[in-house]
């Protein structure tokens, strides 16, 4: 493992799509009392279960802390490896590596900075150094040379076909709380450098109040090279109505790096879920930390979703609205199984299921 002085682009590597086949996946496992309710308990188990479930199409290492090693060990099966490491929280996308591969499928890694989706500005804890860490400990683990980029930038804040097309949001990348007050086009001169791409489609908003301001992983995905899943609401009462017409009207007129018009899916959202006192009250008030309030709006989202080996997790809320998502989700990946996940858990935690897990392409 090493640090490379030379740029993606001038070696010819770029950035993995979602969809690459995955030599392994990695976790991490929660804890934290000031922002999983109840101890992280109810939490644990829904990791335990995802964990479980990803062991069956691919290799899952679950990272955890020191004092939790035990009972992470314990609550995994044996088909999980469990493997200490100090980290913040557990959104190993955002924290972990981008993973970039030549014609002749050798990885390496891009390691961007973080700062808990805005530093001092509007982070969500502090501090963040171990979270920092999080890309050189897997590329030693792994013998991946890595680049450095030194930009602030998330997983979950950018998708790719893996042909020279990336999706971002403005909110989101290019909140001040990150990068300052920094120009679009110099960002869009770190993605040309460190992702090698050359077309890059900006959509406005994120999820509605959505507390990394609005990663586009909530909002739109690429299913594959031309084709997008794109949250969709009708109800024009809902918040969420003006984001998704508006990153409609972007993508229906867009054309990808290859020249095609883009194909949308439009998935429609669940009905609206909020936090209960019950939930709110059930985590620790801490500072450092935005607390969690009753009636705070969750990030329900059907395209944050795993695409593993054979497989794809979609998270699925008890709503109406969830068979129609395991309908279509079947028909955009007829070769996957799907594994549906029951993700509320998840969303009070801040995140969703493709925030919390992340693939080591092959």
């Amino acid at each position: 493992m090493q640090k490379l002085n030379s740029l993606p682009r001038n070696d010819d590597f770029h950035l993995v799509p979602d969809w690459y086949r995955h030599t392994k996946a990695y976790m991490m496992w929660p804890e934290r009392a000031d922002n999983w309710r109840n101890g992280a308990k109810p939490a644990q188990a829904v990791f335990a279960e995802i964990a479980s479930k990803l062991s069956q199409y691919e290799p899952v290492t679950m990272l955890v802390s020191q004092k939790q090693y035990q009972n992470a060990r314990a609550s995994l099966p044996p088909s999980v490896k469990v493997l200490e490491m100090s980290f913040d929280d557990v959104w190993i996308r955002d924290t972990g590596p981008a993973y970039l591969m030549n014609q002749q499928a050798k990885i390496r890694l891009v390691d961007w900075q973080f700062n808990a989706w805005g530093g001092l500005v509007d982070g969500l804890y502090f501090p963040w150094d171990q979270d920092l860490l999080i890309t050189k400990k897997l590329a030693d683990l792994d013998d991946f040379d890595y680049y450095q980029a030194n930009l602030v930038l998330e997983g979950c804040g950018y998708q790719t076909d893996g042909e020279g097309t990336l999706l971002a949001v403005e909110a989101s990348v290019l909140s001040e709380g990150r990068n300052g007050q920094i120009r679009k086009d110099k960002v869009e001169t770190y993605f040309q450098r460190y992702f090698n791409v050359t077309k890059i489609i900006w959509l406005r908003y994120g999820y509605y109040m959505d507390e990394t301001n609005g990663d586009v992983d909530n909002l739109a995905v690429f299913i594959k090279p031309g084709v997008v899943a794109l949250s969709w609401t009708e109800d024009k009462t809902d918040p969420m109505f003006a984001v998704c017409h508006n990153a409609y009207h972007i993508l229906s007129q867009a054309f990808d790096a290859q020249g095609r018009q883009l194909k949308i899916h439009k998935v429609l959202l669940p009905r609206p879920l909020y936090a209960t006192q019950e939930e709110s009250n059930g985590v620790d008030a801490v500072n450092g930390l935005l607390p969690r309030y009753p009636s705070d709006r969750l990030t329900a989202s059907y395209v944050n979703a795993y695409v593993a080996n054979s497989a794809v997790f979609l998270p699925i809320f008890h709503d109406e609205q969830d068979d129609a998502a395991i309908a279509l989700y079947t028909k955009l990946y007829p070769d996957h199984a799907i594994e549906p996940i029951y993700a509320r858990e998840l969303l009070l935690g801040g995140g969703n299921l493709h925030s919390l897990i992340l693939g080591v392409p092959s």
